[in-house]
């Protein structure tokens, strides 16, 4: 249960830097996540202070939020759901990132952070509260002031009006509703009432965006700061032997070099002279077991485990007795590659540690994990780490680092350089010693029976373990199945009588971590790209085909629907193009896609139109949504006919946007996106864009060609025969 409590404003003050009088509301939650607990958070229902809204004396509603700002628009539709109930002017709305606190957990998690698409679905009902409840003691103050009854006062654009027309406004009666009962029982909106929920909203980041003030982690300096380049392991898990810093130490501005734990670090007055002296060290490393790691080599091993059974994720029926008696049987092997989250921001920290304190300045996704791990490195409490969270240039899942390394490197540079430091990642020192999303091998067969409809499915997974390891492993790891691993292929929606889908989690020594859509990201291509492997042996159109086997899935149907309609599905296309259809739920959000692609005589794909539908429950402010989604689908198609990092001598061949490109402004199709109206409660919309366009661009690809793509990227040698 959420419990409305009011804050001091001296505990309210040190914990953020509003200034000024006003009234603070915060809430008291338990914490009884078991996420939560395996970070170290304390919980056995411990009630926490929080604190999320400050109506100012000056008529400015300030509303603190505990969600990084990445680019998803968290700083607009999170202050939206407490404008809403506040009745408050949205003109004097102004935003402020949550400090690190237990008290600005995720009500979901335990722990604070961004990610699985959850902002908005996890601050749905907890946010509006906070914005009703002010709004109540702000009516209560004014019907005290006038001596009037509450019912007779109503809230309306950051003011309360009585019944005979004279007004207050929220700065003239902010002192006095801080002294106010808090309502324990607020009434939230019917949303057919809503006036900002569900509109358009322009989004608050955008003019520091453009006018150049927003602050970004490479933005911030602070006295004495000395930046950090550090010499990293050219493979996995090598150690430094020897080094030679002579040549590094000459490069002027050069301050010091110094030796750690996963490698070497010059410091110095810039940048610039702590790259070329982090380029003159002269290094050996023992580059330990993997120093063999192929891409190729563990091809061949995912391919031999594909052929045995795995750790069972679902099974209904008995699919390996009804596969052999089925009419017709097709089977198939998939696979992609390690993909890197190439932020265009490249990682960077700033660490100030003291005798008793330690502040760090960053854009990251994961501030309790990085306070805990900070203060371990540290020597310190937890309580003595503050985090300042910076706006993030893209995270994509590479700022939620479970062992939050470029964090403690921070830390760990700054310890040694007894200053203050700002480690700053070239992109190719992420792209060449990062974390990735795992390499996949698939291996999927199916039964039809003589009508054409399928009766048995299975399914094969071969990938590394995100989970394994890290601190969600007790929460997110059942029966030796990793949840992220299977999810999009565990709970196909589609009627099949038999299924049986099975998993193998090979140790291999490349760091692994989620990247946007997680596991959603590879099982939407092998699932969606084999029903239409399996359309084609039914002798069936896609989509009636895949049509036909979701009566019992009406959101999916729908969403299915709309897509096929507004696509034009079955009319003529313009000469030499292809279109492909993709469904996937994901995040708890329904998507369908269908692409509109041809393919040049050199085999190079052009995705020329997408038309996406969705269904993500009540939308808060369709701008986002829509950005979302057409974020999602650029992200997905540049791992689609871009993506891949590759190791040969244990070392990743890629380095930048020269050999790892994205996909360029000139590539980028036309993105139609249509929601569903929807009364449910709103579910993601950051990630479940991605998934189902690698798919669909790859249905489109044999429709046009006849080639079925089985592997990504899409390689233009596997077209040029087409």
């Amino acid at each position: 249960m959420i419990q409305i409590i009011k804050v001091s404003r001296r505990d309210f003050l040190k914990t953020t830097s509003i200034i000024g009088g006003g009234l603070v509301l915060g809430l008291a939650m338990p914490i009884r996540n078991s996420v939560g607990q395996a970070t170290g958070q304390q919980g056995g229902g411990m009630a926490t202070l929080n604190a999320f809204v400050h109506v100012g004396t000056d008529e400015t509603v300030t509303i603190i939020v505990n969600h990084s700002e990445m680019g998803q628009g968290v700083y607009t539709s999170l202050p939206m759901l407490v404008a809403e109930e506040l009745e408050c002017d949205w003109t004097k709305i102004a935003v402020q990132a949550a400090p690190v606190d237990p008290a600005y957990n995720h009500p979901q998690w335990g722990i604070q952070g961004t990610g699985g698409s959850t902002s908005v679905s996890s601050e749905w009902e907890r946010l509006r509260k906070v914005g009703a409840s002010a709004r109540e003691m702000l009516i209560a103050a004014a019907a005290d002031t006038w001596q009037v009854d509450k019912a007779s006062c109503r809230a309306d654009n950051g003011k309360v009006i009585h019944s005979s027309g004279k007004s207050l406004t929220y700065g003239q009666l902010a002192e006095k509703a801080a002294n106010m009962p808090v309502p324990q029982d607020v009434q939230l909106k019917d949303p057919s009432k809503f006036r900002i929920i569900g509109q358009p909203v322009r989004r608050l980041d955008t003019p520091g965006k453009t006018n150049g003030t927003a602050v970004f982690g490479l933005d911030v300096t602070i006295p004495g700061m000395l930046i950090a380049v550090v010499a990293r392991p050219p493979v996995f898990g090598a150690k430094v032997v020897k080094v030679n810093s002579d040549a590094a130490k000459a490069v002027p501005g050069v301050k010091d070099v110094v030796q750690l734990p996963f490698g070497v670090a010059v410091l110095a007055t810039g940048f610039w002279p702590a790259k070329v002296g982090r380029d003159a060290l002269e290094i050996v490393w023992d580059e330990g077991p993997n120093a063999t790691l192929s891409t190729e080599g563990m091809r061949e091993q995912y391919a031999k485990l594909a052929q045995t059974q795995g750790a069972v994720a679902r099974k209904n029926g008995d699919p390996l007795q009804a596969l052999p008696s089925a009419a017709k049987q097709i089977s198939a092997e998939y696979e992609v590659p390690y993909l890197a989250h190439a932020t265009m921001e490249p990682l960077n920290c700033v660490v100030d540690l003291r005798a008793d304190s330690c502040e760090i300045w960053t854009g990251t996704q994961f501030q309790t994990a990085d306070r805990n791990a900070s203060a371990q490195v540290a020597g310190l409490r937890p309580e003595q780490v503050k985090i300042h969270t910076t706006l993030l240039g893209g995270g994509f899942g590479r700022r939620a680092n479970p062992q939050s390394d470029f964090v403690v490197q921070a830390v760990h540079v700054a310890k040694a350089a007894k200053a203050p430091v700002k480690v700053i990642w070239t992109r190719e020192d992420d792209m060449k010693g990062g974390w990735y999303r795992p390499m996949w091998y698939d291996r999927i067969a199916a039964g039809l029976d003589a009508n054409g409809n399928p009766i048995a499915w299975s399914h094969t997974i071969v990938g590394q373990s995100i989970i394994t390891g890290s601190p969600f492993e007790e929460a997110m790891l059942k029966d030796g199945v990793d949840v992220t691993s299977v999810e999009g292929a565990a709970d196909i929606p589609y009627k099949i009588p038999n299924i049986l889908i099975d998993l193998h989690s090979p140790k291999i020594g490349v760091p692994v971590q989620w990247w946007r859509s997680v596991g959603h990201s590879h099982t939407a291509f092998v699932v969606e790209s084999f029903m239409d492997e399996l359309a084609q042996a039914a002798g069936s159109d896609p989509y009636e085909f895949r049509l036909k086997l979701l009566a019992n899935h009406p959101r999916h149907k729908a969403v299915l629907e709309l897509a096929a309609q507004m696509a034009g599905w079955g009319s003529p296309l313009t000469e030499g193009r292809g279109r492909g259809i993709a469904l996937h739920k994901s995040f708890n959000s329904f998507i369908a896609q269908v692409a509109e692609v041809s393919v040049t005589r050199s085999g190079d794909v052009r995705v020329h139109r997408v038309v996406a539908a969705v269904d993500c429950g009540m939308v808060v402010n369709p701008n986002t949504v829509a950005a979302q989604m057409e974020s999602g689908i650029i992200f997905g198609l540049t791992a689609a006919l871009h993506g891949a990092i590759t190791l040969k001598d244990g070392r990743v061949q890629q380095s930048s946007f020269n050999n790892y490109p994205l996909v360029t402004m000139q590539e980028t199709p036309n993105v139609e996106v249509h929601i569903v109206p929807s009364k449910e409660p709103p579910t993601g919309v950051g990630e479940p864009g991605v998934p189902p366009i690698a798919p669909a661009v790859a249905n489109a690809v044999f429709a046009i060609t006849g080639v079925r793509i089985r592997r990504l990227p899409i390689r233009p040698e596997d077209l040029k025969k087409a």
